[in-house]
C-alpha cells in the first residue's frame, strides 16, 4: 500500500484515548476522507502545545501520514472557528459525537454530514432550539447515509401521509398507518419540513428518530443518550 499524506485537511475530533505514556489515538472526522484514527505521537508531554487543540468541537486543520488504516499525525493548526458549547448543549454535542463514530464507517467521505455537523454545533452552541437542532441532524444524517425515511407516504398502503391519522414505525416496511400508533401524521409532515415549533412534534419526532436509530445498531447503547437522559431526570 502507497503511503497516504494528507496537509491540512479539515476535521473535528470525536473522541480520544490514551496511547502509552505520551501519546493519544483519536478519531477523526474529516471532511474529504470521512472519520479516521491517527496517532498523535508525544501529545501528552508537558512540552507539547498540540494537545489543548486536539479537543471535541474545535475545527482543526490536520496534516497526516501513513502506510497503514491508523495514520500518524504529522501536524495541527486551529482555524479559529470553535463552538462554545456548555450545559446541556454539552451533552448533545457529545451525543453527536458518538452518532458519527457508530453511523459512518471508516473512510468513507460525506462532505454534506460534515457541513451539517458544523452548523448543527453552531446551533448548539446558542444554546437554544436543542430538540430541534438535534432531530434536524439525524433526520439529515440517516438520509445522507442510506437509511432515510420516506416520512410522507405509508408504503405498505401505498398512500400519503394524512396528519389526522396515526403512524408506526418499521425497519422493512418503513412509515404505515396504525390506529393506536405513537407517532401523528402532522408530526410527520412536519418533520418532512424540518419544522418543530409544536411541542408535540419535537416529543413525538425524538420517540421516532430513537426508534429509526436504534433499529441499525444492534442492541448497541448510547453512552451519551444515557448520561443526559439521567441529567434531564434531575433537572
Amino acid at each position: 500500500m502507497s503511503e497516504t499524506i494528507i496537509q491540512c485537511q479539515p476535521a473535528f475530533v470525536l473522541r480520544q484515548q490514551n496511547y502509552r505514556e505520551t501519546s493519544l489515538i483519536i478519531d477523526l472526522f474529516t471532511q474529504d476522507y470521512g472519520r479516521l484514527s491517527i496517532l498523535a505521537k508525544g501529545v501528552r508531554k508537558s512540552k507539547s502545545k498540540d494537545f489543548a487543540l486536539l479537543q471535541p468541537f474545535l475545527l482543526l486543520n490536520v496534516s497526516f501520514l501513513g502506510r497503514t488504516e491508523l495514520k500518524t499525525m504529522s501536524g495541527v493548526e486551529a482555524t479559529g472557528q470553535r463552538s462554545e458549547i456548555t450545559g446541556m448543549a454539552l451533552y448533545c454535542g457529545y451525543y453527536l459525537n458518538e452518532l458519527l463514530y457508530r453511523f459512518l464507517p471508516k473512510f468513507d467521505p460525506h462532505p454534506e454530514v460534515f457541513n451539517d455537523y458544523k452548523e448543527c454545533l453552531t446551533k448548539l452552541s446558542q444554546g437554544t432550539e436543542l430538540d430541534a437542532s438535534l432531530r434536524i441532524f439525524e433526520l439529515n444524517l440517516m438520509e445522507k447515509i442510506g437509511y432515510g425515511i420516506q416520512l410522507d407516504y405509508d408504503s405498505k398502503n401505498k398512500l400519503a401521509v394524512d396528519g389526522a391519522k396515526k403512524y408506526i414505525f418499521d425497519r422493512e416496511q418503513g412509515i404505515t398507518e396504525y390506529s393506536e400508533g405513537l407517532i401523528s401524521g402532522q408530526t410527520l409532515l412536519a418533520m418532512q419540513q424540518r419544522k418543530y415549533s409544536d411541542p408535540i412534534v419535537r416529543k413525538e419526532a425524538k420517540q421516532l428518530m430513537r426508534m429509526v436509530i436504534d433499529s441499525h445498531l444492534n442492541g448497541q447503547v448510547f453512552k451519551s443518550r444515557t448520561v443526559l437522559n439521567n441529567l434531564i431526570k434531575r433537572l
